[in-house]
């Protein structure tokens, strides 16, 4: 069935060609990815894609009544509202509904009326009919998978809250809103690496059609079947995972080239025969040639790199060993009921040549850690060190570092004040910028814009030690792949924190990860950690599932001795002292099965502590049986010992009568 269809559809504003020639078809289940560069049309064809806009050229269908889920990044919500009503809300109807029915049940305690209760009946049929009674729990799933706890949220104000945070709410309400179709613009952009996961199994089990305006690669190779690349003026369709469409992609420019290659040559063979003999004897011919020549349809040149910005990034002098070192330092940032601690006990050092991904949850701490290696905050204790000929360039998350006030111009100008108007205008050229578009106020950029000028000053300086926090959030692929070249060709060290993991996995030699308020180092590359983290979360995964297992197990092992306790006291026919006797008989055959099972434990383990165990294949198979008893022993033990507590309680309630 299909959802959507755009055909040779083009939009002009003004003068000023968007893009044009535009056919696609969005059919219901698909997952599209939508890329390209900046400014070239995507955030233009969600327009069209919601009606919002209106093509200059060709046409828009769409299903009727289709429902679509947008984030609407400028709504504001009351600050005292809590984020669980802000999610909740998207139900629309059916959570009013369920108000209504909340006063209705009310009023039925003084109105019995024969109207009252049909219209209960009907609207709780409809209630159920249309989930209902899954609303609360769709709720806070999405939110647990936003990063947020859902009991926590329904007492938290959005007025209380970061960009960030607000960015991950609104997030959470678009997933929740009933839809035929979700439409995403750059949903990973505030998402840590754990909740970017959670979003990507999400849209993978959703039978929502799904189109996602996106940057971060390994996100859309992982939930995308289609891909429509903006390149050219136009845009084209693509059926496969982003991995496949990288390889149609380049072998649909190939095949491009060697066509356009092709006519050219026949076209300079044409022109070389009609030069040589249009007044010759063959000049019949020639004219002939001519006028072929004349109505060719000419190819256009392959679509290239034009536009992409260049970007080198020069280490200057080389540092020391020990680019930074940090030891016992507790990293806490001030508040006004005192200093609040967010990571404990770093003992870390960061050598030449290094490139440290740091990775952590949202809130963790990373970016008042790099202000603390950098001596830009101060340790609440510990000691920081940076290498006496430590450099240091730092492109910050929020670009805050720029001169709002200041023209595109002036920022490199005002570096630069030696370097003529050309060489300006030709460093700015290879960032994107040029024209009388230099003259703009950085003030009034967009996000993808001020990031390349910010990455413009990144080049002016020479330093061996570059900070990167949140490099990729406003660059389209093509210029994130500029930043990874530049990167894995730049002489310095590099500490980066970032979300995409493509950009990580082509990069990082060692991983900082801030987890439970603590500092952990991987001596390895992301890819590598990556295979850790899996494994550790499968086994921790296994453990919850054992643990719940046991706890299930414990509690009805606790029903049965309840059980088992009032037929003994049902038996003894009320007498205290019949009831104490039994109760300490109880007792004692739970401290003889702890001391048993106590004297079990301590000869297993004897045996394994015996070196000689280790010196065959036949004991090392041994000591993993050995192992495997001393394990099931210890649970035994521990319920063994539950079980103990539970009768010595209960003999010491009966003396007490």
């Amino acid at each position: 069935m299909t959802l959507i269809s755009l055909g040779n559809a083009g939009v002009d504003f003004g003068a000023s060609e968007i893009f044009r020639d535009i056919s696609v078809t969005v059919a219901a289940g698909d997952r599209w990815a939508i890329v390209g560069r900046n400014g070239t049309g995507k955030t233009t064809l969600v327009r069209l894609i919601t009606g919002t806009l209106q093509p200059t050229r060709g046409n828009v269908a769409r299903m009727p009544g289709l429902r679509v889920a947008l984030m609407d990044q400028h709504r504001r919500f009351p600050d005292d509202q809590s984020l669980w009503d802000i999610v909740a809300d998207a139900f629309g109807d059916l959570r009013a509904l369920e108000q209504s029915l909340a006063k209705q049940a009310a009023n039925l305690e003084h109105d019995h009326s024969e109207g009252a209760m049909e219209k209960y009946g009907r609207d709780l049929e409809r209630f159920e009919r249309e989930g209902g009674y899954e609303m609360a729990s769709k709720v806070d799933a999405i939110l647990m998978g936003v990063g947020f706890d859902p009991e926590m949220a329904k007492v938290t104000r959005i007025g209380t809250l970061s960009g960030g945070e607000r960015g991950r709410v609104a997030l959470a309400r678009q997933l929740a809103t009933p839809s035929d179709l979700l439409l995403l613009d750059e949903p990973t952009n505030h998402l840590d690496l754990d909740t970017t996961a959670w979003l990507e199994q999400y849209l993978a089990t959703t039978d929502r059609t799904v189109i996602c305006i996106s940057h971060d690669r390994a996100f859309l190779n992982a939930m995308a079947d289609h891909v429509l690349h903006f390149e050219g003026g136009t845009a084209f369709a693509y059926t496969g995972s982003y991995e496949s469409f990288v390889q149609q992609r380049e072998e649909r420019r190939l095949t491009q080239q060697r066509q356009f290659e092709k006519q050219q040559n026949k076209i300079t063979s044409e022109m070389d025969y009609i030069a040589r003999n249009l007044a010759g004897q063959n000049t019949r011919q020639a004219k002939g040639r001519r006028k072929l020549l004349a109505r060719m349809p000419r190819l256009s040149a392959p679509i290239g790199a034009d536009g992409v910005m260049a970007l080198r990034l020069d280490a200057g002098n080389r540092s020391g060993d020990r680019v930074i070192e940090a030891k016992d330092v507790t990293v806490g940032v001030p508040t006004p009921n005192g200093p609040r601690t967010l990571v404990n006990n770093v003992t870390v050092v960061m050598e030449r040549n290094e490139v440290v991904a740091l990775v952590g949850p949202n809130g963790a701490g990373k970016s008042t850690l790099i202000k603390t290696l950098l001596g830009e905050m101060p340790p609440l204790d510990g000691e920081v060190k940076v290498g006496p000929s430590t450099t240091v360039a730092y492109y910050r998350q929020d670009v805050g570092h720029l001169p709002l006030d200041s023209t595109i111009y002036d920022a490199i100008a005002n570096e630069r004040p030696l370097w003529e108007r050309r060489q300006v205008q030709g460093h700015l050229g290879r960032f994107g910028f040029s024209g009388d578009e230099v003259q703009r106020t950085v003030g009034t950029l967009s996000g993808g814009e001020r990031a390349r000028v910010a990455m413009a000053l990144l080049t002016l300086s020479t330093n061996n030690l570059l900070i990167l926090d949140e490099p990729t959030n406003h660059l389209d692929v093509e210029s994130i792949e500029v930043l990874e070249d530049a990167v894995e060709g730049y002489e310095g060290s590099v500490l980066i924190v970032s979300h995409d993991r493509a950009v990580l996995r082509g990069l990082a030699t060692q991983v900082w990860e801030l987890r439970n308020n603590e500092l952990q180092i991987f001596p390895g590359s992301f890819v590598e950690w990556e295979a850790m983290r899996a494994e550790r979360i499968t086994q921790e995964t296994k453990q919850s599932r054992a643990d719940d297992r046991k706890d299930s197990e414990r509690a009805v092992r606790q029903r049965e001795r309840e059980k088992e306790q009032k037929e003994r006291e049902k038996a003894a026919g009320g007498d205290p002292r019949k009831l104490l006797r039994t109760a300490e008989k109880a007792l004692a055959d739970a401290e003889l099965r702890v001391a048993t099972l106590e004297s079990t434990i301590a000869d297993l383990t004897e045996q394994l502590d015996d070196a000689t165990l280790y010196d065959s294949p036949a004991g090392i198979k041994k000591a993993a049986a050995l192992g495997k008893q001393l394990d099931e022993e210890r649970e035994l033990l521990e319920d063994a010992m539950h079980e103990w507590s539970t009768a010595e309680e209960y003999v010491s309630v009966l003396k007490k009568r």
